[in-house]
């Protein structure tokens, strides 16, 4: 079986590829200690990919080992790429896990390459490359130790605690490079978590993940994402994640309010009518003109979250202040291709 151009954008208007013009299915794999999971194992001809300019990332260049994310977080913008492989964008995203197996020597060779020029490669910036999956297939020691033995600078974006099986290269590639972790956790709100992000460890376990990082010489922001309005934005809700993320020894935290992109706005709206009818409303009318919430409640979630930061001894992401990938503060026009983990 063959898949032929797949990428973020099925019309080429992205211009990313994230297997390259095309990606060879060597094997699907059924595997009673992932049950209900199936990967799809594909050699993928290119790894590194090229972010369209108008998606305003500031960094230019991914890896992506992994479609489909096993983290099953209803409000994941990146569902909707699997439509593009004709795969479902609700439970098959969460279920059909594709898995670029040849990802760690693929990058070697292209880091070797004359024409590569070093520049900055962010992670974990379409799907978790820290999802349960990379427990299977350890992808990521091999792509962080080319990184390392190229001194290219890199960093990391997860809600998965798997990176500390990872923590020594980290550490080496840190002595020789530029290295920025960030964790994403939007909430404490453990009742929240369990309905929103399945798959995903608690977020004091993601916390954990930042406290040890810290105590091993790896700064470490959070990426306070998402913000889900009215069921995760009250004040106290707010005051006790970021008081948790500073008792975490977090650099920064950097709020994102709640994005329903086409996929994602299907599957999460689903979600809600059932878990939460009396939103639905709500929501119809504060995603009524796309998939951002009006720019009046981003600032307002924004201002309070920073108040708190600098309350608690932290402040938000800085230019310069953080390697780890950044959101811009305004909302990425509609066409362009948002390349967060969400």
């Amino acid at each position: 079986m063959r898949w032929d151009n797949l990428g973020d954008d099925p019309a080429g208007a992205a211009g990313t590829a994230l297997f390259g013009t095309d990606a060879v299915v060597t094997r699907t794999v059924d595997t009673p200690e992932f049950r209900g999971i199936t990967f799809h194992e594909v050699r993928a001809r290119s790894i590194l990919n090229r972010v369209p300019g108008a998606s305003r990332m500031p960094f230019e260049w991914t890896v992506n080992p992994y479609r489909g994310c096993t983290h099953a977080c209803v409000y994941c913008f990146a569902r909707k790429t699997h439509g593009y492989l004709d795969l479902d964008t609700g439970l098959g995203f969460d279920s059909q896990i594709v898995v670029k197996t040849n990802a760690p020597e693929l990058l070697r060779r292209q880091l070797a390459s004359r024409r590569w020029q070093g520049a900055h490669i962010a992670m974990g910036t379409n799907v978790d490359c820290y999802q349960r999956a990379e427990g299977r297939y350890r992808l990521m020691p091999g792509i962080i130790s080319a990184l390392r033995d190229h001194a290219n600078p890199f960093s990391v974006l997860t809600k998965g605690t798997l990176i500390l099986r990872d923590l020594d290269l980290l550490v080496q590639a840190a002595a020789v490079t530029e290295v920025g972790i960030s964790v994403s956790v939007g909430f404490t709100d453990r009742e929240l978590w369990r309905t929103v992000e399945p798959g995903t460890p608690s977020p004091q376990r993601r916390l954990d993940v930042v406290r040890t990082l810290g105590e091993h010489g790896i700064g470490c922001g959070v990426l306070m994402a998402p913000v889900i309005p009215f069921l995760g934005d009250r004040p106290e809700q707010l005051r006790a994640t970021v008081r948790a993320v500073a008792e975490a020894g977090a650099t920064s935290v950097t709020p994102l309010v709640l994005h329903l992109r086409p996929g994602a706005r299907e599957w999460f709206m689903a979600w809600l009518r059932r878990h939460h009818p009396g939103l639905v409303g709500r929501y119809e009318r504060m995603y009524a003109e796309g998939a951002y919430a009006p720019t009046w409640y981003q600032r307002r979630i924004t201002r309070q979250v920073h108040e708190l930061a600098d309350e608690f001894g932290i402040g938000p992401a800085r230019r310069g202040a953080s390697r780890a990938p950044a959101i811009p503060d305004d909302p990425a026009p509609e066409g362009a291709t948002q390349l967060t983990l969400l």
